[in-house]
């Protein structure tokens, strides 16, 4: 028999893969009410957090937001001002980092350069005093495990980005830590290896199973590594959640801004029920019904959100119900290749953005400059905004 959840959806055993969303399984860290403040700075404000077993979980947020400070917290360079952190059901507030179950990778690799690769791996294991032979195995596991056996003897100046990034990662795993904290690890590389390294560094946490806690500013980076999520703004954590659920239910404008582009409207609600609110946008006095699960007052003012993705641009009007539809003028585009990225004035005069994927091979664009369009989009894919 199936076991179902609280929504009586059906569930996977144990919640595999998805432990937060199982009432029975323990968070393996939690943070608890912690708060750092610098003299009349709050850098950190009173924020809570579980994170589970064999989690990928990553910290996303803005320059000064306070991620780094809460990493340094857990990695316990920096004291709490207020408030525990529990490691595996152990309180570590007050333990030393050298005592702690964790390990980190700094955003600049911190490769020691007179090393070659193999002794990089190796310092913190010596450090610990631990066997030769054991420490021998254990760098020959590393050098393996990120694919780099034949480069064991080189130093850092002899490897490329990319390379260095392994170095650092298998030198915090020799110790197999039950944490590993990773500060903007992705950083220094470009983009297209930064893209390749993202894959790479998932396929390694999962064979390992370490609980990783990634800290970023990178959306696109988030989105790929993570299982789930955790905002922050000032301090605090705006929105926790999966990539899927952050990115197309985000609880504010905020959040759909902050996750690449979003075009927002402003709107007046005039009927709710079953699900959904119907609003009049502002100046075209559309009629949109957005998904939305809780009573909003006739009258409210709100904001409704339609990332550019969902928009369907066409010479021709689109026919069906579940259809939102409005016109407008081509005044600007961009070609990508993969895609083409237009924006639109509509006759109320507002910039509508749209991506559409180019699914034919044609060196000639199929819309230009100054046509004359259609904008579409399923109603199920508007979203309801607070401020």
């Amino acid at each position: 028999m199936t076991d179902t959840d609280k929504n009586n959806e059906p569930i996977s055993q144990s919640c595999q893969g998805t432990p937060w969303k199982d009432e029975t399984q323990t968070p393996f860290i939690k943070i608890i009410e912690v708060s750092k403040r610098f003299e009349d700075a709050t850098a950190v404000d009173n924020v809570s957090l579980d994170i589970y077993r064999g989690e990928l979980f990553t910290i996303l947020g803005g320059s000064g937001c306070g991620k780094s400070t809460l990493l340094r917290m857990l990695a316990g360079f920096e004291p709490p001002t207020s408030g525990r952190i529990f490691i595996d059901d152990v309180d570590i507030t007050d333990m030393p980092p050298y005592e702690r179950p964790i390990n980190m990778m700094f955003q600049s690799y911190a490769v020691f350069p007179h090393m070659s690769v193999a002794q990089n791996i190796a310092y913190g294991l010596k450090k610990e005093k631990l066997a030769k032979a054991e420490i021998k195995e254990r760098v020959e596991e590393m050098l393996e495990l990120v694919q780099l056996t034949d480069f064991a003897k080189r130093k850092p100046d002899q490897l490329s980005g990319g390379q260095r990034q392994r170095v650092a990662l298998a030198r915090a795993l020799a110790k197999r830590p039950k944490v590993l904290l990773l500060d903007e690890p992705l950083a220094a590389l470009d983009k297209k290896l930064r893209e390749q390294t993202q894959f790479e560094l998932m396929n390694l946490q999962d064979r390992l199973g370490t609980t990783f806690v990634v800290v970023t500013h990178d959306q696109e980076e988030a989105m790929t590594l993570a299982t789930r999520i955790a905002v922050m703004k000032e301090g605090s954590f705006i929105q926790t959640g999966t990539p899927g659920e952050v990115y197309e239910f985000p609880c504010n404008h905020y959040v759909a801004d902050f996750f690449g582009n979003i075009n927002v409207f402003d709107a007046t609600v005039i009927g709710n029920g079953e699900g959904r609110v119907e609003v009049e946008l502002d100046t075209s006095g559309t009629r949109i019904i957005a998904p939305h699960h809780e009573t909003i007052s006739e009258g409210s003012r709100i904001q409704i959100g339609v990332r550019p993705e969902k928009l369907l641009i066409s010479t021709e009007a689109p026919t069906g119900e579940q259809y939102t539809i409005t016109r407008g003028v081509v005044e600007d585009l961009a070609y990508y290749g993969n895609r083409c990225v237009y924006r639109v004035r509509s006759h109320t005069g507002r910039i509508i953005q749209v991506s559409a994927q180019n699914y034919q091979r044609s060196a000639e664009l199929l819309l230009e400059w100054d046509d004359e369009v259609y904008l579409s989009w399923d109603t199920q894919c508007s979203v309801v905004l607070s401020e």
